[in-house]
């Protein structure tokens, strides 16, 4: 099992960080273009998932899967969007995604009166316990790729 990257995004859909581990193919345009097709496929999927449900969707859109990866997602109550692609043996990930949302970012960016809220994170801090949290993660393989 592995991970393969991790987006946050703010609001807007301003991509706050990208970071990639076991990434094995690139997409062919810009990261800009990339972070762009990412959230609005992410916009897509979650009025699709909140118009056709027949539950109620108290939670909403948690992952979908293809037949290579799992896409994983959590969105805060401020609209922060925080996105894992991981392979297929992964399961529910939400207290991960949670855990990088309040105990790294809110911590290591919001709490940062030197980190402007809305551009991209530029705390070395945050990189590298991002990083660290990551690497332990029990499905996170160092013999991936």
């Amino acid at each position: 099992m592995t991970v393969h990257n991790l987006y946050l995004f703010d609001r807007n859909g301003v991509c706050l960080h990208y970071s990639e581990w076991h990434r094995k193919k690139q997409a062919g345009i810009s990261k800009e273009e990339e972070f762009k097709l990412m959230y609005g496929m992410l916009f897509s999927i979650r009025s699709f998932v909140s118009k056709m449900s027949p539950l109620d969707m108290k939670d909403g859109f948690l992952a979908f899967q293809t037949s290579r990866y799992k896409l994983h997602y959590y969105e805060t109550p401020t609209g922060i969007k925080v996105v894992m692609n991981t392979d297929l043996g992964v399961g529910p990930i939400r207290d991960v995604l949670h855990h990088i949302y309040s105990a790294l970012y809110v911590e290591l960016v919001v709490k940062n009166p030197l980190c402007p809220l809305g551009q991209t994170v530029q705390s070395e801090l945050f990189r590298s316990r991002l990083d660290t949290y990551i690497r332990s993660l029990p499905f996170f393989s160092a013999r991936a790729g």
